[in-house]
């Protein structure tokens, strides 16, 4: 499947999902703002995907990155991230948020699993009330989009 075809909007991921679930696949989401690809972010997917049949990704968009990261983030536009990730094997469909926190989101895919960073602690996972097991990835350490671009402007 061409990455394109797997970036979906609200509406479209939520009727995808529902035909996925009627054919007996388990639902996996994570989220995040995935504004520079790296290491620790493809281990996250690939863990994700692991934990069920078919990996949802939910992405802030340009104005909800600005909102959390600031005014120079993020670094790439939205779409281009959508594309990058929809590229990856591990994800089978990605979805823009234009919210803070991806709790719409999830309430409206519902997912079997929902995979969060280890940096949260349970009480603090968004959307965990819409899925019927929350898991915590232990993130790599020293991986970080903001570390990044750091080392890049020194």
């Amino acid at each position: 499947m061409k990455a394109k075809n797997k970036i979906f909007s609200r509406r479209a991921l939520t009727q995808w999902v529902n035909r996925q679930r009627q054919e007996g696949k388990k639902i996996v989401f994570t989220n995040g703002c995935f504004d520079i690809l790296h290491a620790g972010h493809v281990s996250v997917l690939e863990f994700s995907r692991a934990k069920g049949d078919l990996l949802v990704v939910g992405i802030n968009s340009d104005d909800s990155v600005r909102r959390l990261k600031g005014p120079t983030r993020p670094v790439n536009k939205q779409a281009d991230r959508a594309l990058v990730l929809a590229s990856l094997q591990a994800v089978d469909a990605v979805c823009i948020f234009p919210e803070d926190t991806p709790y719409n989101l999830i309430k409206a895919v519902r997912p079997d699993v929902l995979v969060k960073g280890g940096d949260y602690k349970p009480s603090e996972i968004v959307g965990r009330e819409f899925a019927k097991k929350v898991v915590r990835f232990a993130l790599l350490k020293g991986r970080s989009t903001t570390n990044i671009i750091k080392k890049v402007q020194k």
